[in-house]
C-alpha cells in the first residue's frame, strides 16, 4: 500500500524538530452538495528544523514519532519571503 501524501502550509514551527501543517480540503455537503472548506492540522517531523511559518510543504505518512506525530517532512515546495 502506498504511503499517503499531503500538501499544506506550515502554521507553526515553535517546537523542536516538529512543524504543524494545515491541509485545506474541499468536499461537498452530504445533503445539499455545497462545497465546504475543511482545514485539518497535522504534526510532522522536521529533522533539520528547516521550515518556517508560511512555507508550502509536502508531508508523507510515516512511523509514529510520538503520540500525535505520524507524518514527516518530504519536501519544501515553496519558501516564504523573509522580510
Amino acid at each position: 500500500m502506498p504511503k499517503k501524501e499531503k500538501v499544506g502550509t506550515v502554521v507553526s514551527n515553535k517546537m523542536e524538530k516538529t512543524i504543524v501543517v494545515a491541509v485545506a480540503e474541499k468536499h461537498p455537503h452530504p445533503k445539499y452538495g455545497k462545497i465546504q472548506n475543511k482545514t485539518v492540522k497535522f504534526k510532522a517531523h522536521d529533522e533539520q528544523n528547516e521550515c518556517h511559518e508560511g512555507d508550502l510543504v509536502r508531508i508523507v505518512e510515516s512511523r509514529p514519532y510520538s503520540k500525535d506525530k505520524n507524518w514527516r517532512l518530504a519536501a519544501v515546495l515553496e519558501r516564504v519571503q523573509e522580510v
